[in-house]
C-alpha cells in the first residue's frame, strides 16, 4: 500500500521511537549505579509570598503543591507566549485559545481562570516581581504584556491566602531575571508559517556589587484565519546593587500589542472554510508600563526586611463588530409611537411595558429611520485606562524557638488604582463577508446609538477607584526535623467606588466594601530524605470587580466587553481548599535526577460569580451562585540526565455546580421558553476539561544536535452555556509538536519547530450563538440548524530560526 503523508509521519515517528529506546538502553548500561554512592537531593527554596526578594522556605516544608517552571523551560518552547511553557510543565494548567489568537490565551488552573477575556470571572492571583498584574477594572490578566525570555522562574501555588485577593484556585508568581542571576548576551530571530516573525535580545552583566539586565522583543503573526493579524513589542530592564546585607533593584518595563481577536465561529461557516470568522472587526490594543523599586535588607541577626514600591499604567482599546437585534418599530409587540424608525427587538424583555423605551436614537436623542435594505450591525468600542500605585513590606525571622527551627514572615500590602471606562455602540451594516462597517449609505450610519429607555444600547462613561489592603502572617515551626507545622492567614480589605461622569446614569454610582480573614494551616512530614508528604487547609476570597459590580442586572444586560448597566450588589467569593499529597526528588548515578509529585485537592467556592448570557444577542451579566466544587488530582514526573529530559503530567479536574436552580442560557438548544436552563447539584461547569495529559522529551543525539517533542491530550468538555449538561460535549482532542536544534559552534545555534505535527483540526473551545439574527441575511444562509460556535485549532505550522549567544 503506498504511504500517505499521514502514514509516512507515523512510520517516521515509530522509527524515531525505536532509535530513542535503543539510545536509552545504552545510556542505562553505561550509567550502572555504584553500590556505595548515596546521593541526597538539594534543598529547593521557594518564596511563600508575592515578593521574590523576601527569602523563602524549603519546598518540602510547604503544606501544599508548589510547582516551578524555570528559564530553560520557557526557552525550550521558542515561543513569545508565557502560557505555552506553563501549560507544558504544570499538570493542572490548561491553556485555551478562545480568541483564535496565539498571543491572547486564556489560562485555567484547577478550573479557575487567569484570562485576558473581559467577561471571564477570574480566580487566580498573578504577580510579576511582586507587582499584582490582575488589571484593576476586571481582574483580567494580559499575558501578552510579559516577555518570557526575561523570566527567571515562575512558581504556581495552589489556593494560598497569603497571595491576597483572587487566589481562589491558586496564584502564579513570576520572578524576572536580573544581572546577578543572568549574565551574557543572547539574541534570537524566528520566522515561519502565516507570516510569523519574531526576535529578541537580552543582556546581563555584573560588575562587583552592581548589575544590569535589559531585554527587548517583538513579534508579528499574520494569523491563519481571516482578519486576525497581530503584533507586539516589549522591553524590560533591571539595575541592581547588593552588598552582603542588602540588595536593591530599580525595574522598568513597557509593552504594546495589537491583537486580531477573531473568536469562535458557527460550525456551519467553518464547514465551508475553516478560516472563516463570525463578524469583524475584532481587535484589542494593549499598552502597559511600570516602574518599581524592590529591596531586601538584613537588619539584625535572623531578621530581614523586603519591600516593593511600584507605579503601573494600563490602557486597552477594544473594537468589536457585532450582530444587532434591531428592527422596524412597527415589528415590535409593544405599542409605540415610532413606526418606520429603528427599535431594539422588545421580545427579549418581557418585563418591560413601555414600547417607546426600545426606540433607538443618535446621541442627540433623534430617532433613526428604518431602512429595509440594510442588514444592521453595531461596532462596539471600549476604552479602559488605569493607574495603579502599590507597596508591599514584609519582615522575615529565622530564629529558633525552643531550639527548634522556625520560619516566620509578617507583612502588608496596599494597591490603589484609579480607572476610567468608556463604551459606545456605533450603528453599522453587516456585509456579505460578515465585516461590520459604517459606510454612510443608510440613515444613522456611524451614529453612536442609545435607546430612549437606556436598554441594551447606552453610551457609558465611568470613573472610579479600587483600594486593596492586606495584612498577612505565616509561620512554619519544625516540631521535629522531619515534621513541620504551618499556620497563618491574611486579612483582606477591598474598597471599590465608581461614578458615572455623564450625570445621566446614576445607577452606576456605587461604593462597595468587602473584608475577610482567610486562614491557612497544614503539616509536612519528611518520610525519607527524598520523600515528603503534605496536607493542608486554606481559604481565599475575591471581591467583585468594578466590571462585575456594574454589570449585574438581568433586566439591564450589557455587552460584557462593552456597556455597563445597573448594579445590584454582588457578594464576594470565598474558596475552601483541602489538599494532600506526596512529592519526591532523587539524584541517580550518572548525574541523573528524577522529580515527581502527586496530590489531591478539593476546593469549594461559596457565592461563586459566573457570567451568563442574556436573551439580547451578544449581551450578558454577572450573578452569584450558591456554590461550586472543583476537585481532582495532579501528578507529574520528570527525568533528567546528560542526554535525556523526559516528563509526563496528568490532571483530573471534576468541576461541578453544588446547587439547584435556573441559569440564563437563551442560545442553548435545550433552553426553556424564558431562555433558562435548570441546574442540579453535580452538573459539570462548562469549558473545563476533566482530563489533561502532557508528555514531552528532549534527547541529545550528539553534543551539537538535539531533538524533542511534546504531546498534549485534552479531555472532552461541555460547551459554554450548557450548564445543565444536556447537549453533546466538545470532543477530546490532542496535538503533537516537534522541535530540533543544532549548535554550529559555541556562539551560533539554528533550530526548527513543527507545531501540530499531524495537522489535527479539532475545535478547542465551544459555545452557542443566537441563530435568528441579522447576520444570516448578510450571508444568505440559515443558521437555525446548529447553534454551536467553536474555535478551531491552528493547522500544522513550520518555524525556523537562529540564536546567537556570547
Amino acid at each position: 500500500m503506498p504511504a500517505t503523508p499521514r502514514n509516512s509521519a507515523l512510520i517516521g515517528a515509530v522509527a524515531l521511537g525505536a532509535v530513542l529506546c535503543n539510545q536509552a538502553t545504552e545510556a542505562r548500561a553505561q550509567d550502572a549505579p555504584s553500590a556505595n554512592v548515596v546521593n541526597l537531593p538539594e534543598i529547593d527554596v521557594v518564596s511563600t509570598t508575592p515578593l521574590p526578594t523576601g527569602g523563602g522556605e524549603d519546598r518540602d516544608k510547604i503544606p501544599a503543591l508548589v510547582q516551578t517552571v524555570t528559564a530553560p523551560d520557557f526557552a525550550r518552547t521558542r515561543s513569545p507566549n508565557v502560557t505555552d511553557a506553563l501549560e507544558q510543565r504544570v499538570p493542572g494548567v490548561f491553556v485555551d485559545d478562545i480568541n483564535g489568537n496565539p498571543f491572547s490565551q486564556e489560562l485555567q488552573y484547577r478550573g479557575f481562570y487567569a484570562s485576558p477575556q473581559q467577561g471571564t470571572p477570574q480566580g487566580l492571583a498573578v504577580y510579576q516581581n511582586g507587582i499584582r498584574i490582575n488589571e484593576a477594572f476586571g481582574d483580567t490578566v494580559n499575558w501578552d504584556l510579559v516577555p518570557p525570555q526575561a523570566i527567571n522562574r515562575t512558581e504556581v501555588f495552589t489556593a494560598n491566602p497569603i497571595f491576597g485577593l483572587n487566589a481562589l484556585g491558586g496564584a502564579i508568581s513570576i520572578e524576572m531575571k536580573n544581572g546577578f542571576t543572568w549574565q551574557g548576551f543572547e539574541a534570537q530571530a524566528l520566522g515561519g508559517s502565516y507570516g510569523r516573525a519574531s526576535g529578541y535580545f537580552q543582556y546581563g552583566k555584573q560588575v562587583d556589587n552592581y548589575s544590569l539586565y535589559v531585554t527587548a522583543d517583538a513579534a508579528r503573526d499574520g494569523g491563519w484565519r481571516y482578519f486576525s493579524p497581530s503584533w507586539l513589542a516589549r522591553v524590560y530592564g533591571d539595575a541592581g546593587y547588593r552588598t552582603q546585607d542588602a540588595e536593591l533593584h530599580l525595574i522598568a518595563s513597557g509593552a504594546l500589542s495589537r491583537l486580531g481577536v477573531v473568536g469562535p465561529t458557527p460550525v456551519q461557516l467553518l464547514s465551508q472554510n475553516d478560516a472563516s470568522v463570525y463578524t469583524s472587526p475584532q481587535t484589542t490594543e494593549n499598552q502597559a508600563g511600570s516602574i518599581a523599586m524592590t529591596g531586601r535588607f538584613d537588619v539584625i541577626p535572623h531578621w530581614s526586611i523586603a519591600s516593593n514600591f511600584y507605579l503601573r499604567t494600563f490602557n486597552q482599546k477594544h473594537t468589536d463588530g457585532n450582530d444587532a437585534d434591531i428592527q422596524n418599530c412597527s415589528q415590535n409587540s409593544l405599542p409605540n409611537d415610532y413606526a418606520g424608525y429603528l427599535c431594539l427587538n422588545d421580545s427579549n424583555f418581557p418585563s418591560e411595558t413601555n414600547g417607546n423605551a426600545f426606540v433607538i436614537t443618535n446621541q442627540k436623542g433623534s430617532p433613526i429611520p428604518y431602512s429595509d435594505t440594510t442588514v444592521y450591525g453595531t461596532i462596539d468600542r471600549t476604552y479602559i485606562h488605569a493607574n495603579t500605585a502599590g507597596a508591599t513590606l514584609q519582615a522575615t525571622n529565622k530564629d529558633k524557638i525552643f531550639d527548634h527551627d522556625n520560619y516566620f514572615v509578617i507583612g502588608g500590602s496596599v494597591d490603589r488604582s484609579n480607572f476610567s471606562f468608556s463604551s459606545t455602540s456605533t450603528l453599522g451594516e453587516i456585509n456579505p463577508n460578515l465585516v461590520v462597517n459604517s459606510n454612510e449609505s443608510f440613515p444613522g450610519a456611524g451614529s453612536i446609538i442609545q435607546t430612549l429607555g437606556q436598554i441594551g444600547y447606552a453610551p457609558t462613561y465611568l470613573q472610579g477607584t479600587t483600594t486593596y489592603i492586606g495584612l498577612f502572617a505565616l509561620d512554619t515551626f519544625n516540631i521535629t526535623p522531619e515534621l513541620a507545622l504551618t499556620g497563618g492567614g491574611r486579612f483582606n480589605v477591598a474598597n471599590i467606588t465608581s461614578n458615572d461622569t455623564t450625570g445621566q446614569a446614576s445607577q452606576l454610582n456605587s461604593e462597595n466594601s468587602y473584608t475577610r480573614f482567610n486562614p491557612v494551616v497544614g503539616l509536612t512530614y519528611k518520610i525519607l530524605p527524598n520523600l515528603s508528604a503534605y496536607a493542608g487547609y486554606s481559604e481565599a476570597n475575591r471581591a467583585p470587580t468594578p466590571l462585575e459590580l456594574n454589570c449585574a442586572d438581568p433586566n439591564r444586560p450589557c455587552l460584557l466587553a462593552n456597556s455597563l448597566v445597573a448594579d445590584p450588589p454582588l457578594k464576594q467569593v470565598v474558596s475552601h481548599t483541602v489538599e494532600a499529597g506526596l512529592r519526591g526528588s532523587s539524584l541517580l548515578p550518572g548525574d541523573a535526577r528524577v522529580d515527581w509529585k502527586a496530590g489531591y485537592f478539593h476546593t469549594e467556592a461559596t457565592n461563586d460569580i459566573i457570567s451568563v448570557a442574556s436573551t439580547l444577542t451578544g449581551r450578558g451579566y454577572y450573578t452569584n451562585v450558591p456554590g461550586t466544587l472543583r476537585q481532582g488530582v495532579e501528578a507529574g514526573v520528570e527525568f533528567h540526565n546528560a542526554n535525556w529530559m523526559v516528563y509526563a503530567n496528568y490532571a483530573y479536574v471534576d468541576a461541578t455546580y453544588r446547587f439547584a436552580g435556573t441559569l440564563s442560557s437563551p442560545n442553548n438548544p435545550y433552553a426553556d421558553a424564558n431562555g433558562n436552563v435548570y441546574v442540579t447539584p453535580g452538573d459539570h461547569i462548562p469549558g473545563i476539561p476533566r482530563h489533561l495529559i502532557k508528555l514531552g522529551t528532549d534527547y541529545a543525539f550528539t553534543p551539537q544536535f538535539k531533538l524533542g517533542g511534546d504531546v498534549r491530550i485534552v479531555g472532552s468538555q461541555y460547551f459554554i452555556g450548557d450548564n445543565s449538561n444536556l447537549n453533546p460535549k466538545l470532543p477530546a482532542y490532542w496535538v503533537a509538536n516537534l522541535h530540533a536544534s543544532y549548535q554550529i559552534n559555541d556562539n551560533v545555534q539554528v533550530f526548527g519547530l513543527i507545531n501540530n505535527l499531524f495537522n489535527n483540526r479539532s475545535a478547542t473551545y465551544g459555545t452557542y450563538f443566537s441563530t435568528g439574527t441579522n447576520s444570516q441575511l448578510a450571508v444568505a444562509q440559515t443558521f437555525t440548524n446548529d447553534a454551536r460556535t467553536v474555535t478551531p485549532m491552528q493547522p500544522i505550522s513550520f518555524y525556523a530560526g537562529v540564536k546567537v549567544t556570547f
